[in-house]
């Protein structure tokens, strides 16, 4: 069943039921960082609610699902509540208290390299390369260009998802410069662990090998996922993004690259990371300037 709230003739709000226990809601069918603050807005506000029989809340793009007991709560009932925050809550007020983090990563490397060449039967443009073909759908007259655009602004942790830790990255720009592409025709059977990439205008890094179909640019040099929880990142989690980071994908060398990995093995890796709370005010009013303000507080 669903439940769907317009205003005129736009489509607000869609609510459905997901088997007996959970309900989804969709906020809206397009992705932009208006929407995933009210997101998180309001899986915010639910959660200090502690209403009785909410098991589990989990926000996405422009999207977020619960979990509940219906011996404890009424589906119906708890739509109601949901459809109540979604008019109530605002974005003007909140407030979000994360990390900015320093990612470096290796582009054009010889492993994600390997892996798309054996894929290109299931490629758009089996003759180029994923950033040559990113880049010139994009606009940009090269790879370096492309890389450049992605490393000159942050990205936003909109969401954690599709295997556990992968961070789901937005870029904190106005729409029209999002970089964007479509996804493998078909996906691949084989992504090398820690791969960067992109599909739709999200950004991933793969934290374990597996499949996949987003255009791969590059190789993450540290993890965001360690089961044994070696390094002092990984101290009270196996995973390590979450929603609300602010990542600045950083381009090192081969060199660099290897320096590391040595320090990753040996266990003595730490991200460069700093604390911030902002709020999505000064994000939409001037994306541009608080990009700046996040690199220059990052690296200060």
């Amino acid at each position: 069943m669903k439940w769907i709230l317009r205003r005129g003739d736009v489509t607000v709000a869609r609510y459905e039921y997901g088997g007996d226990e959970f309900v989804f809601v969709e906020l809206s069918e397009a992705m932009d960082l208006n929407i995933n603050f009210k997101a998180m807005a309001i899986t915010r506000q639910l959660k200090e609610e502690n209403l009785p029989g909410i098991l589990d809340i989990c926000p996405s793009n422009a999207s977020y699902m619960v979990r509940f007991d219906p011996d404890r709560i009424h589906p119906d009932k708890l739509i109601s509540k949901l459809q109540g925050l979604e008019q109530s809550v605002s974005i003007d007020d909140f407030e979000i208290s994360s990390r900015m983090v320093d990612v470096p990563v290796l582009f054009d490397d010889p492993w994600t390299h390997e892996a798309l060449m054996r894929f290109r039967d299931r490629h758009q443009d089996p003759d180029s390369t994923d950033l040559e073909y990113v880049a010139r759908i994009n606009g940009f007259d090269s790879k370096e260009e492309l890389i450049k655009a992605i490393t000159d602004s942050p990205y936003l942790v909109s969401m954690i998802g599709f295997v556990p830790g992968l961070p789901w990255c937005y870029q904190m720009v106005p729409r029209e410069q999002q970089i964007e592409a479509p996804k493998y025709v078909r996906p691949r059977t084989f992504t090398p662990e820690r791969a960067f990439g992109l599909g739709g205008a999200f950004t991933v890094i793969y934290p374990v090998q597996g499949a996949g179909g987003y255009q791969l640019f590059g190789t993450a040099a540290a993890p965001i996922f360690d089961k044994d929880q070696r390094t002092y990142d990984f101290k009270d989690s196996i995973t390590f993004p979450r929603q609300g980071d602010i990542f600045r994908y950083r381009s090192i060398d081969q060199k660099e690259y290897e320096e590391i990995r040595k320090t990753v093995e040996d266990g003595t890796f730490r991200y460069l990371t700093k604390d911030i709370t902002f709020t999505p005010k000064q994000v939409l009013d001037d994306p541009k300037g608080f990009s700046e303000e996040v690199l220059r507080r990052l690296y200060a």
